[in-house]
């Protein structure tokens, strides 16, 4: 997908992007009504309705929003792997959310200095993304820092996602961003929270001969198939209902 659309938005990008803020939207709305706390219920939904709305900005730029979230095939789908990761228990929700909010935050704020297609729409979402970050800190902070079982266990989540972390510096077309610094920014950042919250820092490789880029590529894990087909399946059931 190498074409531009109207107004000259990279499609590649607004798709790559869309598909990273809608997919990590449906995985936190799956926590709805199984939250460890009614605080936590509203903090992830609030979450995921943000992420929802920045994917609906994004689809629409690339094209008719709807068929594009609810009518693609899976290898149509541009999201990291990282993103579709299923939830898991709380603290590799944790975990994904570290690593993912603090390289979009990232990505945002980049994008925002810019004069380039998405810079209105990441000037916005880059307020709402801090947040998402200082909630996934907050948390990561708690757990690892917390009983020995809780620190066990954000240590296992923070191990097992590490090596999805570096498909999210791949270059991507139509994105003015120099990605070794956006990823030497990002390395800092998490490893400094994850020290503070009495961590270590993964030893494994962070991208594998078999997931560098896939998700970009359109290459996913098995879990995703299960995750579309359930986020698909009231529309493809009625096609053209409205309430």
């Amino acid at each position: 997908m190498t074409a531009t659309g109207p107004a000259t938005v990279p499609v590649t990008a607004a798709l790559a992007l869309g598909d990273d803020a809608l997919v990590l939207s449906h995985r936190l709305g799956e926590w709805a009504g199984h939250a460890p706390a009614l605080e936590e219920e509203v903090a992830l939904a609030n979450i995921a309705l943000d992420l929802l709305g920045q994917a609906r900005v994004l689809l629409s730029l690339a094209g008719d929003e709807d068929e594009l979230a609810f009518l693609r095939e899976e290898r149509s789908f541009r999201n990291l792997q990282l993103v579709e990761q299923p939830n898991g228990d709380f603290a590799h929700t944790i975990a994904r959310q570290l690593y993912f909010s603090t390289y979009q935050h990232l990505l945002h704020a980049e994008l925002a200095t810019g004069d380039g297609p998405f810079a209105p729409l990441a000037a916005k979402a880059v307020k709402e993304v801090a947040y998402h970050r200082d909630h996934a800190e907050q948390w990561t902070l708690r757990l690892g820092d917390g009983t020995g079982t809780s620190h066990e266990r954000m240590r296992r989540a923070c191990d097992a996602l590490w090596r999805f972390t570096g498909e999210m510096f791949q270059p991507v077309e139509g994105l003015d961003v120099d990605w070794a610094v956006l990823e030497s920014r990002w390395l800092e950042s998490v490893t400094w929270v994850l020290d503070r919250a009495t961590l270590t820092v993964p030893e494994g490789p962070r991208t594998g001969a078999w997931s560098a880029g896939a998700g970009r590529q359109g290459v996913h894990t098995e879990s995703f198939g299960r995750m579309l087909a359930e986020m698909q399946h009231l529309h493809r059931s009625h096609p053209g209902a409205s309430w």
